[in-house]
């Protein structure tokens, strides 16, 4: 297309607009304040009324620079002027023609700038197109603009549609593409952009782009107005449904409010960070109790279930302290030994820090009681900053103890883990189950087996209590246990849990602790100032061995506490006493005579009478085992609440003595002609198990044969018929006891040679340990 366009030079006086552009054949009024800008409309009044009008790049800009306003703008006519109160001036101004800045000048307190005025020709576009091909492109591209220009009239409602008509009569299209830029709403960057083009057919182009785009917002914005408006219409109807039934609501005497207490619900629901279908569920309870009558018995039940989820950590958590070093001082200092059970926690927190996984290993504490289990559960907790609740499992019969009951049953409650980890406030906190072995099952059920997915890591992340009937996380928590014995657990459970062993202490770790903690705790809890009280080490060993027999050290505690408290007496009589130091003296008088005494082994050699260790759930004891060589028909007598496997164990030595009479010196008829009778002392406990197969049957070898055995040999195994010794548990534990009997030499099975290592050194010192693989061996190293 051919514009004869014309390009005159003129000098006129320059305003930059601030956030307005000036299109040609615009008619636009607005207001001046700023002096350049009073200043120029001066000059431009004094000289034919014409100014030239730009746009300023930045409208926050008070004092503008030459760079601060576009190059290309608008000249303009000066139609009316109107001084305002103050310095204002309001401007009538009518848009001429497009214009570039040559040069600028602001001397004279205004901008004066040199412009290039582009006068079109106004021919006919159709008929001076330089060929037919063009026209048709033009006019195509006007017959769009106008179509989308109506688009935009339709879906904005913001313009009168007569603006088409008035349209329709220009044929001018650079006058119309300015007409349809002043009559939308545009940023000023795209209304510049119209502005600086020349070329009428480009400016079609870029304004139809423009327009599209417009449109293409205007129907989204539309589409969102009115899904804004259906939900708004929805919350208004909900709103008034609510009102009017808590008006009826009123009306029946109801004064409670269930739907102002679900509107709260509703609002503690936005804010939990709970799995999706979990939401959901709860959604659904909270429209469910909404619509229930405050004095019907299952809005109470819905208000309690609520209650109790909202109230859950769901996604509350303690920040854990994975500093190993400090962990391990907290456990030093809190507890003496346990080393197994430190070591695997400070193990623990060395792979959180490497791996930040949030699954903790199922750790379960078996030793005789006493020993601290549960209290280093409390210290566990401390070391990694973490909340601690505890649950006692001890004669838990009732699987809805542990899973909760459902809510069809009338007082139903959620299950003991989840009131645990509801009580700790944490989703990870350090949870004890104490005493695992102690319970059992009957007709409501086994609660073991419902332990099985509480502590399985793989499994325990979508926990479901009866009551909630929605799953909840477990999987961050570390489940800790303790067992006196692992008998009584069943095998699947066992297998999910890592056993530590925690053994009786020996009598150096007994009195560390009683000098350490224990007395310190006992003079603090009998109200007596600290240190009041001192015992030197005799004095505690004495203590210790003649009036406590135990693995671990409750009884010590206790007695220790029954110490102090005669000395408090003493003190209540005697106010001057600055302290007291316990004697050996005062022993007696404090605690009576001497209970036990440990000095029972005696080197001095017994005829049918040996003695045996044993393993019991308070820890390792010595057993003796006596027999008596009687003349009759060959019966065999057993006594001592011996159980079947213990039974078995003596009628197998029976049998291998006979089938070794010859070798043992021993008359081969005596089964016929003689009465055995096997006794265990202390006749009242029960006793089981194969560990003493070789202790009775050295004993019956020496009631026949008359040989005695040595009082300071003790011994532990297994018996085949054959003669072979096998492997028995317990032997650290039954090394100890046997310590503590004054025992010199322990035969003990060849296979157990490994159980040696945690011997502590002490006893090592003090005693001999043979490992015999047969019963020859044993008659070779006890029988005279």
């Amino acid at each position: 297309m051919s514009n004869k366009n014309t390009k005159i030079e003129r000098e006129l006086p320059v305003i930059p607009l601030r956030g307005l552009t000036i299109f040609p054949y615009m008619v636009l009024n607005f207001d001046i304040g700023r002096e350049i800008s009073l200043n120029a409309l001066e000059e431009a009044m004094l000289n034919d009324e014409v100014i030239f009008l730009t746009t300023q790049k930045d409208p926050e800009i008070d004092d503008p620079d030459e760079d601060d306003f576009y190059k290309v703008g608008t000249i303009a006519n000066i139609k009316q002027m109107i001084k305002l109160p103050g310095d204002a001036v309001r401007v009538l101004v009518e848009g001429v023609t497009r214009a570039t800045i040559k040069s600028v000048d602001k001397e004279e307190g205004y901008f004066k700038a040199v412009v290039e005025e582009v006068v079109e020709v106004k021919d006919d576009e159709t008929e001076t197109a330089e060929n037919e091909e063009e026209a048709k492109e033009i006019q195509a591209l006007v017959r769009s603009l106008m179509a989308a220009f109506e688009d935009y009239i339709n879906i904005g409602n913001k313009m009168s549609p007569e603006i088409l008509i008035s349209l329709s009569e220009i044929d001018d299209y650079g006058r119309l593409v300015d007409t349809i830029a002043a009559n939308i709403y545009l940023k000023n960057d795209k209304k510049q952009e119209i502005i600086e083009e020349f070329d009428v057919k480009k400016r079609l182009e870029l304004m139809y782009s423009i327009i599209l785009e417009e449109v293409e917002i205007m129907k989204i914005e539309k589409k969102i107005a009115l899904r804004v408006k259906k939900q708004m219409s929805k919350i208004q109807k909900e709103y008034y449904l609510r009102e009017q039934l808590r008006a009826i609501q009123k009306e029946l005497g109801e004064d409670e409010d269930t739907s102002s207490d679900a509107e709260k619900y509703r609002k503690k629901l936005k804010t939990l960070k709970a799995p999706k279908e979990t939401k959901e569920k709860i959604s659904k309870e909270i429209e469910k109790f909404a619509r229930m009558s405050p004095s019907s018995p299952d809005s109470a039940v819905s208000r309690n279930y609520l209650d109790m989820i909202f109230s859950l950590p769901w996604n509350k958590e303690t920040k854990e302290k994975l500093d190993v070093k400090k962990a391990e001082e907290i456990l030093n200092k809190e507890h003496y030994g346990l080393d197994k059970v430190k070591e695997r926690i400070l193990e623990y927190l060395s792979v959180r820090k490497l791996s930040k996984s949030p699954k903790g290993p199922i750790i379960c504490l078996v030793g005789p009681p006493g020993v601290g289990k549960t209290s280093i559960v409390k210290s566990v907790a401390k070391a990694l900053g973490r909340k601690y609740t505890r649950l006692s499992l001890g004669g838990v019969r009732d699987e809805a103890e542990i899973r909760g009951h459902r809510r069809t049953y009338v007082g139903a409650i959620p299950g003991r883990i989840i009131n645990g980890m509801k009580e700790a406030g944490s989703k990870n906190p350090v949870f004890l189950l104490d005493e695992i072995d102690k319970m059992a099952s009957d007709y409501k059920g086994d609660p073991a087996s419902a332990m099985l997915e509480v502590l399985d890591p793989e499994q325990n992340k979508g926990f479901v209590d009866h009551y909630m009937e929605i799953p909840f996380d477990l999987s961050k928590v570390l489940f800790i246990t303790t067992a006196n014995t692992l008998d009584t657990v069943p095998r699947p459970l066992l297998d999910r849990m890592e056993v530590i062993r925690i053994s009786g202490y020996i009598e150096e770790e007994k009195l560390n602790i009683a000098q350490k903690y224990l007395l310190p705790k006992q003079i603090k809890e009998n109200a007596l100032a600290e240190g009041f009280v001192t015992m030197d080490e005799d004095v505690m060993r004495k203590l210790i061995n003649s009036y406590t027999r135990e693995a671990g050290v409750r009884t010590l505690e206790r007695t220790i506490g029954k110490v102090c408290r005669k000395v408090a007496k003493k003190y209540v009589e005697d106010p001057s006493l600055e302290g007291y130091d316990v004697k050996m003296e005062d022993l007696q008088e404090f605690l009576g005579k001497e209970i036990f005494k440990y000095d029972l082994a005696k080197d001095e050699p017994r005829v049918g009478l040996v003695t045996g260790l044993a393993w019991t759930e308070v820890g390792g004891v010595t057993l003796e085992v006596e027999v008596n060589v009687l003349k009759g028909k060959g019966e065999i007598v057993l006594t001592g609440q011996l159980g079947d496997v213990m039974k078995e164990s003596a009628r197998a030595g029976i049998s291998y003595i006979r089938s070794r009479a010859d070798e043992l010196g021993i008359d081969p008829e005596f089964y016929k002609n003689t009465d055995i009778h096997i006794h265990l002392p202390e006749g009242a406990t029960p006793k089981d198990g194969p560990s003493a197969g070789i202790t009775m049957a050295l004993a019956v070898i020496s009631a026949l044969t008359g040989r005695g055995v040595p009082g300071d040999i003790a011994m532990t195994g297994e018996i085949t018929l054959r003669g072979r010794v096998l492997p028995v548990g317990g032997v650290k534990e039954k090394l100890l006891a046997a310590h503590r009997a004054g025992v010199k030499k322990a035969l003990l099975p060849v296979e157990c040679e490994a159980d040696l290592d945690e011997i502590p050194e002490n006893v090592k010192a003090d005693m001999e340990f043979v490992l015999v693989e047969t019963m020859d061996d044993v008659l070779k190293e006890a029988l005279i």
